[in-house]
């Protein structure tokens, strides 16, 4: 059984040290995003956006294994069996080496053909497209091999080198920028090949540090068979809710761009970019905890993971409000000021990819890593995964009857809702998840924080005329209304208790440092 106190430590510190980390990289991100676009242009914007969202829909069996690694590596490091890590470790490496090559040769083959045949691309930009078609290829390529070292560095909890080595790829990332803005060759294909050159270093950093720090990641040319039947196994059931996933983003994109061309691809870019930063808030909290889910399920612990599940469930969706409240009221102004040129759809477009990202991944993330712990997931995959891909064939259906482009997000929204109530019933039997205690702890909480916190920015939102003081009034009284709701009505009396003596604590040990550092003054005066 699990320390449950030094493992709420360690999901506190982890989560500290990814903030920082996050906090850095959405502010170079957000700039970054900005000077990319202008550089770029609209189009070219565009270009880079479906050309290369179109070489990820091909990563999907990647996605697959990616989990079933991170759920292996970390269930084995619970059992403590170094050979079986080694072993374990070895045999994802060179399943993600295969993968990779089989991507590459479907990418260069089928990929290529739909390039040239059916994207809808202009004229005069084909040959940069095709240039960043094959080193987006080369970039998810050194991409996949690196998958094995991440998932250790997750599993070990070891947040802190997880942190670092993405602040060193965003500061990459960042000279990108000034290279892009410098270069006298075409900006559209310098950014591919220095991105590519990005994953490689990359790639680099990920493997010593590995290989220096954790004795599993010593890499042998061989694979235990039983191991091997297992991954492949969870990841060919994964392979379908990875699918669909896949169809109803980067197949939603593909579909977008036949419909309505790379402009409405470039506003899609700049939204999913946007939600992809405020996921990050919630993500840094989930990959804090997600390795405990997993490690209670595998010594037995249910009632811990069934704690672990529901408040991270209600704390993520605590993160997401501090920021989507005022996003989502102030959209225009907001990508104006970030942007100046705003893509036509981008607003209505970042809207609607908040309020289903709410739903799929805020509410819906630590039920999905409780499923992966079981290692068992045939049934709920191919349940939620027949519901799941629905959103992609309705889109088509209603692109079809002339509706506009933004109504693939309102079905994403609706279907991926249902899917909620789906997973819970299925994790009843999975993991004896109690679908009342969820319902309780997270939707009972969570649902009327929400409503309460956006009644007060509503209001200056519609009675103030838009503009820089609409603005900061408007994030500054959502930030403090939404931190005293979830206090006072989102927290149980318990976290409250738990807070209050944390701050105490706190004062405590700050006023005896205080006393000590004024007992040392006088202590050296005495000796001289």
């Amino acid at each position: 059984m699990p320390d449950s106190v030094s493992s709420n430590k360690r999901i506190a510190k982890n989560t500290f040290i990814l903030y920082l980390r996050m906090i850095f990289i959405l502010c170079v991100g957000l700039y970054t995003s900005r000077i990319v676009l202008n550089t770029l242009g609209v189009e070219d914007y565009g270009i880079y956006n479906v050309v290369g969202g179109f070489v990820t829909f091909f990563s999907f069996l990647n996605g697959a294994m990616s989990n079933a690694t991170q759920r292996f590596i970390t269930f084995e490091l619970a059992r403590g069996d170094i050979k079986k890590q080694i072993m374990t470790f070895s045999t994802a490496a060179i399943i993600h080496f295969v993968i990779a090559l089989l991507i590459v040769i479907v990418a260069e083959t089928l990929g290529l053909w739909f390039v040239y045949h059916k994207l809808v691309i202009p004229e005069e930009r084909f040959v940069a497209a095709i240039w960043v078609y094959q080193f987006s290829i080369l970039t998810m390529f050194v991409s996949i091999v690196s998958i094995p070292y991440n998932a250790v560095i997750i599993a070990h909890e070891k947040m802190s080198a997880f942190a670092y080595i993405s602040v060193v790829e965003v500061s990459l990332k960042l000279i990108i920028v000034y290279m892009l803005m410098i270069s006298p060759f075409d900006r559209l294909e310098t950014y591919a090949v220095l991105l590519l050159f990005v994953g490689a270093v990359i790639r680099f950093i990920y493997g010593y540090y590995c290989k220096r720090h954790f004795e599993e990641c010593t890499y042998h040319f061989v694979f235990d068979k039983p191991v091997l039947k297992e991954m492949t196994g969870f990841a060919g059931w994964n392979f379908l809710g990875n699918g669909a996933y896949m169809l109803n983003t980067q197949g939603v994109n593909i579909l977008m761009n036949l419909y309505f061309g790379v402009a409405v691809n470039a506003a899609r870019g700049i939204a999913t970019q946007v939600d992809a930063a405020l996921k990050q808030f919630v993500n840094n909290f989930t990959t804090a905890v997600n390795p405990q889910i997993t490690k209670s399920y595998a010594q037995g612990d249910l009632d811990y993971m069934h704690k672990l599940v529901c408040r991270s469930a209600k704390f993520s969706a605590f993160l997401m409000l501090f920021f989507a409240i005022p996003i989502l009221l102030e959209t225009q102004s907001i990508l104006t000021i970030w942007l100046k040129t705003v893509p036509e759809y981008a607003a209505i477009f970042l809207q609607l990819i908040i309020i289903s990202s709410f739903v799929d991944t805020v509410l819906a993330n630590s039920l999905v890593t409780s499923m992966f712990a079981t290692g068992n997931i045939k049934r709920y995959q191919i349940i939620v995964t027949t519901i799941g891909c629905l959103v992609f064939p309705f889109s088509w259906i209603a692109f079809q009857l002339g509706f506009q482009p933004e109504i693939a997000y309102v079905l994403y929204f609706i279907i991926y809702t249902v899917l909620l109530g789906v997973r819970l019933y299925l994790l009843k039997d999975m993991v004896k998840l109690p679908v009342m205690m969820y319902v309780r702890e997270v939707l009972y909480r969570v649902l009327p924080v929400m409503i309460i916190c956006f009644i007060i920015p509503m209001i200056i939102r519609f009675s103030m005329q838009e503009g820089w003081m609409r603005l900061i009034l408007l994030c500054l009284v959502s930030t403090i209304v939404t931190a005293v709701v979830e206090y006072s009505i989102g927290l149980t009396k318990n976290e409250r208790k738990f807070i209050v003596g944390k701050i105490n604590n706190k004062n405590i040990n700050n006023n005896m440092k205080d006393k000590c550092l004024k007992m040392k003054e006088l202590l050296t005066k005495m000796g001289g």
